[in-house]
């Protein structure tokens, strides 16, 4: 018997070698940390299918996907965002915020590491579970400002004559060539912009992401009334929860995280381009190649990107560097994907301020033709024209800090008689008809001209409203055009308030709003569905072929530089930028192009 018992521990001994001492062993915990940087502005248009040189492009929603895919992730306990030099407005702030919140609801423990704060940037860096900086940081978070300038003066010691006419007392996209100063009706709607911004944005989200400090908003107040303030001086405060260098602070990972090791990935998710190698020609001609059309036949959701100031003909560059949002372009997108058998419903992502009346409304009838479901997702700003394009789809998502609404119209040009006598230019002119000269820039409206205009105009607005209230009962809103008249008359709304005031359907984002088309479309909600960006960027070839003959884009891109070098600068050319683009249109929907909140 003892021998039996002998031989059979050998024979396994022999078969497991070192099982005896299993129990002895310890197996290493080696935690992989997903790092995202969240910096720039974050374009909201479809990424280039082949970047000729750097890195991959990628937009915002490529950003969002990011931090969805390390949620997603078994593999990944921990994400780690660093924080820097964020260009973007409050709703896109609120919609990252609300991407980490599912993160760390899913279980992820959430990193992150500032340097240079504004008050956007610690609004977001705080979602996360630890946030640190440096003990010389700059905490640059003195609250939230509203800056409009104004060039009456300027024109007047020049010689020039803003001349404008506009529907509603709120309608404020004029004044700053009108005025010197806010009428009290525009200061009246941006007041309560900001209102909304500070206290819901930024007060009401730091004290929900750390319940524990227990934070009033007084003292929160008091706290951002000190800044700027140094990483130090934030860590006493309580606003940042640890004082380290990054390295050191990436250091501490392990033990937050209680590992024996840590992974790191950085970039996690981005997505690389393809080395190119400048000795093989047949590599540079398949670079320059057209993009092949087709793609794979799974269920699609396509995201059409309406993205700056709208303008009738092809989207293109402003003179900021910018984009435009043309009519015939966005049209031809939406065209694509109503004929793409894939595609199962349509998702128009407005980043728009307005522009042309007529541009947005042969956007709103191409809406209209489509037999798909359209739905639009509000970003920072979709008001004036960018209200009127998406009040034609099924349904509204705007997340609480969209500028929107702006239901109102003004038109009208810049009067260079004066200016153009002071240096010497004498001009004469023959004419048949009372209004020919309507849009000269020689001298003011006639008064039969500003009758002609005025009419023009408010037609304009009449069809603005009865399509509003045309998109909202379809919806299932249910408002008035007396109920709508008093929300009207150019009034900006945040998008927490315009859903107060039945202008919009729902709070959310991008993602939400592709949910909700891909449920119309009658798609199972456990499936996700493939996305399709339109309209597409174009291609490496035509990007150099534009770049050689288009004297233009040159010049603006050589303009876009040196706003990049002296942002500053962006807001004396920006206002600029509106006229030039809108000076052949007679009714514009436009929110005013001279502001900046910071």
């Amino acid at each position: 018997m003892l021998q039996r018992i002998f031989w059979t521990t050998l024979v396994a001994l022999l078969a497991y070698p070192g099982a005896t001492f299993a129990q002895d062993e310890k197996t290493e915990k080696t935690s992989t940390v997903a790092h995202i940087k969240l910096s720039g502005s974050m374009s909201e248009s479809a990424p280039a299918a082949e970047p000729l040189f750097g890195g991959a492009t990628e937009n915002f929603k490529a950003k969002l996907d990011r931090i969805k895919k390390a949620r997603n992730d078994a593999a990944v306990q921990a994400i780690y965002f660093e924080i820097e030099g964020l260009g973007i407005g409050w709703c896109k702030v609120e919609e990252l915020c609300d991407a980490i919140a599912d993160c760390r609801k899913a279980g992820k423990k959430t990193f992150a590491y500032i340097e240079e704060a504004t008050l956007k940037e610690l609004v977001l860096a705080r979602c996360c579970d630890v946030v640190c900086a440096p003990e010389s940081a700059w905490m640059m978070i003195a609250g939230i400002r509203m800056e409009m300038m104004f060039f009456k003066d300027l024109f007047d010691r020049l010689g020039i004559q803003a001349d404008f006419l506009k529907t509603g007392d709120f309608k404020a996209a004029a004044e700053p060539y009108t005025r010197t100063k806010m009428s009290e009706a525009n200061r009246q709607q941006w007041d309560a912009l900001l209102d909304e911004f500070y206290d819901r944005a930024a007060i009401d989200r730091l004290i929900k992401s750390k319940p524990a400090a227990n934070w009033t908003a007084d003292a929160l107040k008091k706290a951002i009334d000190q800044a700027p303030l140094s990483g130090r001086a934030a860590h006493k405060l309580g606003l940042i929860d640890q004082v380290a260098y990054k390295a050191d602070f990436e250091a501490g990972f392990k033990k937050a995280l209680e590992a024996d090791a840590t992974k790191l990935v950085k970039n996690y998710g981005k997505a690389k381009a393809e080395e190119l190698d400048l000795s093989n020609p047949f590599a540079i001609l398949k670079l320059l190649a057209p993009t092949k059309a087709g793609g794979s036949t799974k269920p699609k959701v396509a995201v059409v990107y309406a993205t700056g100031a709208i303008v009738t003909g092809k989207s293109g560059f402003s003179l900021l560097g910018g984009e435009s949002c043309g009519s015939t372009t966005i049209c031809e997108a939406i065209r694509q994907a109503e004929e793409d058998k894939t595609v199962q419903a349509i998702v128009l992502r407005v980043d728009s301020p307005g522009g042309s009346a007529l541009a947005s409304d042969l956007i709103w009838a191409e809406i209209q033709k489509c037999k798909k479901p359209v739905v639009a997702s509000m970003s920072d700003v979709a008001a004036s024209g960018g209200y009127y394009i998406s009040m034609g789809t099924r349904r509204i998502f705007a997340e609480p800090s969209t500028i929107t609404g702006s239901v109102g119209v003004v038109g009208g040009k810049l009067v260079l008689g004066k200016a153009m006598q002071s240096v010497g230019l004498n001009t004469e002119s023959l004419s048949r008809g009372a209004n020919a000269g309507m849009f000269s820039d020689g001298a003011p409206f006639s008064d039969s001209e500003k009758a002609a205009l005025g009419k023009l105009m408010q037609d304009t607005y009449d069809l603005f409203l009865d399509k509003t209230v045309e998109g909202r009962n379809k919806a299932g809103a249910k408002i008035t055009k007396d109920e709508l008249l008093k929300l009207a008359g150019g009034r900006v709304w945040t998008g927490r308030a315009a859903l107060a005031n039945k202008l919009v359907d729902e709070l959310g984002g991008l993602d939400a709003a592709i949910a909700s088309a891909w449920k119309m479309a009658g798609q199972p909600s456990d499936k996700e569905p493939e996305i399709l960006q339109l309209p597409k960027a174009k291609g490496a070839l035509d990007a150099l072929l534009d770049a050689a003959g288009d004297t233009q884009l040159r010049e603006t891109a050589a303009l876009a530089a040196l706003l990049k070098e002296f942002p500053e600068m962006a807001r004396l050319v920006r206002p600029a930028a509106a006229l030039l683009q809108l000076r052949h249109e007679p009714a514009w929907l436009v929110v005013p192009y001279g502001f900046d909140v910071r």
